[in-house]
């Protein structure tokens, strides 16, 4: 089977295309032939050395997400059949064997059943994202442990970076739990990618005041932030309703000013779906699926998360896509379905 492997550190031209043995499937394990494998920012920052430490060290095959069609099941396997259609999550953490490659082989909790009716490059754009996703929308002390239809009705929800692969997922499982979804973009047609997600209201914070236009949509305030800039911090505890959540799902420098989060009893978390605990990986995994196969998770420009492909050969491109910030979701086309 073909695969793309890194033997060390570097930029997106350390990533070779190699010949290796299909690999078996244990007990309780699944072999899934990968059609899509996404790449997320983290791909590329573990590809660069700079990535989420997970103690493995090269040469690995990269990428946690993917989509496909299982091929062999391990001795136990009983609850999926050959030819399924799946979604794999945090497939190379921990582990040499990421997605970009034909064939991976997974503990049976990490392969989630499709729909045979959705389209499975929705499969590829799950993962990281969403799973971010839910995580940031259940962290309010109130809030619910997990999403589904009617779990955050009533609630306000304000999505920073609504075009975004994270964003798009919050303003999508936000709205099937039944929350009004406000979000903030860079461009016109970054807002137009944000409305095609489902999103109530979309406010281009380069040319509107975006506190000033929260408060005349929800007078109370937004009663979750998911926040895509630690910058935003002062403008989230002006924006929040009383005893809101922020939640933060990347890296830098944070400087709360402590009185004004006290005087709206406001909680700051932090999210990184890598070791976020078993239990609320499963919630989070169990809510995406439903969701999934309820047709409430899309992906395309229709959906708004346009779809960048590339061949298993460009793989090193679409790294490079990803490092360049491209809008949308960047996938590898591994195999043919």
């Amino acid at each position: 089977m073909r695969a793309a492997v890194f033997h060390e550190p570097g930029p997106a031209s350390v990533l070779q295309i190699v010949d290796r043995d299909l690999p078996p499937a244990g007990a309780g394990e699944v072999r899934v032939r990968i059609v899509y494998s996404a790449v997320n920012p983290t791909d590329t920052g573990t590809r660069a050395g700079r990535g989420v430490p997970d103690g493995v060290a090269p040469p690995r095959v990269p990428n946690q997400d993917g989509a496909g069609v299982v091929d062999a099941l391990g001795e136990g396997v009983r609850d999926l059949e050959c030819g399924d259609r799946v979604w794999v999550w945090d497939a190379g953490f921990g582990r040499v064997n990421g997605t970009a490659q034909e064939y991976v082989v997974l503990p049976r909790h990490q392969v989630v059943r499709m729909n045979d009716d959705i389209p499975i490059e929705v499969g590829a754009g799950l993962g990281i994202p969403a799973l971010t996703a839910h995580r940031c929308l259940t962290l309010a002390a109130d809030g619910p442990d997990r999403l589904q239809p009617g779990a955050l009705a009533g609630r306000t929800v304000l999505v920073a970076g609504g075009a975004g692969a994270v964003g798009n997922a919050a303003i999508q499982l936000g709205k099937w739990a039944g929350a009004t979804v406000l979000t903030t973009v860079s461009s016109k047609e970054k807002a137009e990618l944000a409305l095609a997600a489902g999103a109530d209201a979309v406010i281009d914070y380069r040319e509107e005041d975006v506190a000033a236009r929260v408060r005349e949509i929800s007078p109370a305030g937004p009663d979750v932030i998911v926040e895509v800039n630690t910058d935003n911090l002062d403008l989230d505890l002006d924006m929040i309703a009383p005893g809101g959540n922020i939640a933060i799902y990347v890296g830098g420098k944070v400087r709360v000013p402590s009185f004004r989060a006290m005087m709206k009893n406001a909680s700051l978390d932090f999210v990184l779906t890598y070791s976020t605990k078993p239990r609320e990986k499963a919630n989070a995994v169990e809510a995406v699926a439903e969701a999934v196969n309820a047709g409430a998770f899309r992906v395309g420009e229709e959906a708004g998360l346009p779809l960048i492909r590339f061949p298993l050969d460009r793989i090193g491109e679409a790294h490079e896509a990803v490092e360049n910030h491209a809008v949308g979701k960047v996938v590898i086309e591994v195999t043919a379905l």
